[in-house]
C-alpha cells in the first residue's frame, strides 16, 4: 500500500543506552583501602599488647563459671552458630592466649627500647658521645640511635599484629570455625624461638 504524496515517515528512535560508570582507579582503591587497613593493624597491635592479661583474666573467669565473660575477653562470643563450650575448653583457649601473651612481651620490650634508646636517647644518655654511634655530637648520636631503632620498632609492631592474628585463629573453634592446621605448629615454633632469644639475651647481660 503506497503512502499519500507528501507524507513523511519518521525513523524509529532508540533511547541512548546509559554509559557504564567508570570503575575506581587502582590509586583510588588503594587510598580508600589504606586507612581501614592501618586501623585494623593498629587494633591488632593493641590486642597483641594485652594478650597476656586477657588470657589470664579469661582463664580465671572460666574457672569460676563465667564462661560468657571469658569468651568475650577471647573475642569468641557465643552466637547462633557457635558451639557450646564448657569451662575446661575455654580455659584451654585462655592458656593458649596467655602463652601468646608471654611471647608478646618480647616485641613489647623492643618498643620500650625504641622509645628509651631511640626517641628519648638524648635524655636518657648524658654522654660523652665520643664512642657512640653518630658521635661525637649529641645530635649525631641521637639521630643515629633513632635511625637504628626504627627497623626494630617496625618489626616489633608486625610481630604484635601477627600474634593477635594467631590468637584469633587459635580460638576459632570457640566461634564454630575451623582452626587452620598450621596454627599450633607455628605457636610451638614461636615458643621455642622466644625461649632461645630470652636465653641468649640473658647470657649477653651477664
Amino acid at each position: 500500500m503506497s503512502l499519500p504524496h507528501g507524507t513523511r515517515t519518521s525513523a524509529p528512535t532508540t533511547s541512548p543506552s546509559p554509559s557504564p560508570s567508570p570503575s575506581p582507579s587502582p590509586a583510588g582503591r588503594r587510598s580508600a583501602f589504606a586507612p581501614a587497613f592501618w586501623r585494623r593493624q593498629g587494633r591488632r597491635v593493641g590486642t597483641g599488647l594485652v594478650l597476656l592479661p586477657l588470657g589470664v583474666y579469661a582463664g580465671a573467669a572460666a574457672l569460676v563459671g563465667r564462661t560468657g565473660a571469658a569468651r568475650r575477653a577471647l573475642r569468641a562470643e557465643a552466637g547462633p552458630q557457635s558451639p557450646s563450650a564448657g569451662p575446661v575448653r575455654v580455659v584451654a583457649h585462655s592458656a593458649m592466649t596467655a602463652l601468646l601473651g608471654v611471647l608478646a612481651v618480647l616485641p613489647a620490650g623492643l618498643l620500650v627500647l625504641f622509645v628509651a634508646r631511640g626517641v628519648l636517647y638524648g635524655f636518657v644518655d648524658d654522654g660523652p658521645y665520643d664512642t657512640s654511634w653518630g658521635g661525637p655530637t649529641r645530635a649525631g648520636a641521637w639521630l643515629a640511635h633513632f635511625a637504628v631503632s626504627v627497623p626494630f620498632a617496625a618489626a616489633a609492631l608486625a610481630l604484635l599484629a601477627g600474634l593477635a592474628g594467631l590468637q584469633r585463629r587459635a580460638t576459632a573453634p570457640l566461634r564454630g570455625e575451623r582452626r587452620p592446621g598450621w596454627v599450633l605448629p607455628v605457636m610451638l615454633l614461636g615458643c621455642v624461638a622466644g625461649a632461645l632469644f630470652t636465653v641468649a639475651f640473658v647470657h649477653q647481660l651477664n
